[in-house]
């Protein structure tokens, strides 16, 4: 009797292990089964991925947009001017240029065309004679009502530099509208010539972080400058105030800014180009720049 107790104890002790054992089994499967199905979810990595993508294309949100107006310090005896750690910071960061190889005597003589005076045929022609290539930054007006003289510009081995369409304050202006005034004058250049800009000076000297980075996105290389005047207005010493500042703020590496605007630098621009080249410099163009 004991032993026929024994072995029904023995059975159901069997039973008992071979459904637990089945339970466990079927619980291992159903969890290995929701494993795989989650296994899909992975998937989001793509949209991690393009987020970081459209993060970077709109990053302009994370940029300063502080609007700075481009100055330097003038030093004497010929010294390059000094600009402030922010704008050299920006300046290095953004590849723009304000000025050229300081250690040699080299100028690089640029212009802003904002519109026309009738001045640029003489100040090309002086060009011309005393074999000086320069820059010419020009705007959507100026492209439109001049397409001769922006031809004859090319034509005659100058660089034609982008100013914008309309000569905005661009740190005021949307992403969208920055690239706008830029690419729109770089079409209209392009169809004018069959060329393409690579130089850009912001419109008033005005710029920002964001804006220099959207220049640079934009393929084009932010040119300001280390020797100017208000020579867009009549100087009140007329064509020899426009020489004695030039040649007293004159240094290695200069990027000289005229605007063509003026009948004070073109009356003085010959003897201006004469007396810098009498003073052992060279000029050169933004295309040496490194």
């Amino acid at each position: 009797m004991v032993r026929k107790l024994f072995f029904i104890l023995i059975g159901i002790f069997l039973c008992f292990s071979i459904v637990s054992c089945g339970i466990a089994k079927k619980d291992i499967t159903k969890a290995e089964r929701n494993e795989a199905l989650q296994k899909p979810l992975e998937k989001p990595k793509e949209k991690v991925s393009n987020t970081v993508n459209k993060t970077v294309y709109t990053n302009t949100e994370n940029l300063d947009n502080t609007l700075y107006g481009w100055g330097v310090r003038v030093l004497p005896n010929h010294q390059t001017p000094e600009i402030t750690p922010k704008a050299m910071e920006l300046i290095k960061k953004y590849d723009a240029i304000f000025v050229g190889d300081t250690t040699k005597k080299v100028v690089y003589l640029t212009f802003d065309e904002g519109y026309e005076a009738g001045y640029t045929p003489k100040i090309l022609d002086i060009l011309k004679e005393n074999n000086v290539k320069a820059a010419f930054f020009v705007t959507g007006p100026y492209v439109k009502e001049h397409a001769d003289l922006v031809k004859r510009m090319v034509e005659e081995g100058h660089i034609v530099g982008n100013h914008t369409v309309n000569h905005p304050s661009l740190p005021t202006l949307s992403d969208e509208k920055v690239k706008e005034e830029i690419t729109k004058l770089g079409d209209m250049f392009k169809e004018l010539t069959g060329k393409k800009m690579k130089y850009f000076r912001p419109p008033k000297g005005e710029y920002s972080e964001r804006t220099l980075y959207l220049t640079k996105s934009l393929g084009y290389r932010t040119v300001f400058w280390s020797l100017a005047m208000a020579d867009w207005q009549p100087l009140p010493g007329g064509p020899e105030e426009s020489y004695n500042t030039v040649m007293k703020r004159l240094h290695p590496g200069a990027v000289i800014l005229l605007h063509a605007v003026s009948k004070d630098n073109a009356l003085a621009l010959d003897r201006i180009i004469k007396s810098i080249k009498a003073e052992g410099y060279e000029f050169k163009t933004l295309d040496d720049i490194p």
